[in-house]
């Protein structure tokens, strides 16, 4: 009953410092609890707390306080975790689970940055190839404006950097939950289709509104 109180304590403390409807709300949270035990909600809560304090910072403040949060979260492939070769975890089985792939990362901290108020126009799912594992991979990036150089969000390079200073990644195309464009290291180029992305964009989309754990 005491930790009970203490949770309630907890979540009604973490509302009022947001001012409006805290990252996981209540109910989500009892059950996130209840599948994933005490120390996953400890991580959401501490993630609620991440959020608070940057809250009224700038963009980049949020990239950075975001991006190092989330790469606290163990690697771990689609196979292992949900013996599938390609999955999008919605952020609750992400952090719920605390491992995830590439995928999980970009969109865990694609939410975690809508939710802070950064404009989803300025956040794109990134396709790349690492030439440093010679293997596929997603990061997300943010453009300050359409034409502006992206910064680089990655579970393998945990600083944000400029396209330009990753040389270890071979850009594809962006995506952005509306339009796939062919990419390159200085942004955006011509928009391509890609039903594969867009199954997988739409399928997440339909978890998050279930609210998947």
């Amino acid at each position: 009953m005491f930790r009970l109180k203490i949770t309630l304590f907890l979540l009604v403390f973490v509302f009022a410092l947001h001012g409006g409807e805290p990252y996981v709300n209540g109910a989500l949270m009892s059950k996130i609890e209840g599948k994933y035990q005490i120390y996953a909600k400890n991580r959401f809560l501490y993630l609620q707390k991440t959020l608070d304090e940057v809250q009224n910072a700038n963009d980049m403040e949020k990239l950075n306080a975001v991006n190092d949060f989330f790469n606290n979260v163990r690697y771990a492939t689609d196979a292992k975790i949900y013996n599938k070769s390609d999955y999008w975890a919605t952020p609750w089985e992400f952090l719920g689970k605390d491992m995830g792939d590439c995928e999980d990362y970009v969109i865990s901290k694609y939410f975690a940055l809508i939710y802070l108020g950064v404009d989803p126009k300025k956040l794109f799912f990134s396709y790349v190839k690492s030439l440093r594992f010679n293997a596929a991979h997603m990061v997300l990036t943010y453009f300050e404006t359409p034409r502006s150089e992206p910064l680089v969000l990655d579970n393998y390079n945990l600083k944000i950097f400029p396209a330009s200073q990753r040389k270890d990644l071979i850009p594809v195309y962006n995506f952005n939950g509306e339009s796939l464009y062919r990419a390159s290291t200085s942004g955006n180029g011509q928009k391509v289709d890609n039903d594969k992305a867009h199954k997988k964009w739409d399928e997440l989309k339909l978890n998050m509104k279930r609210q998947k754990i």
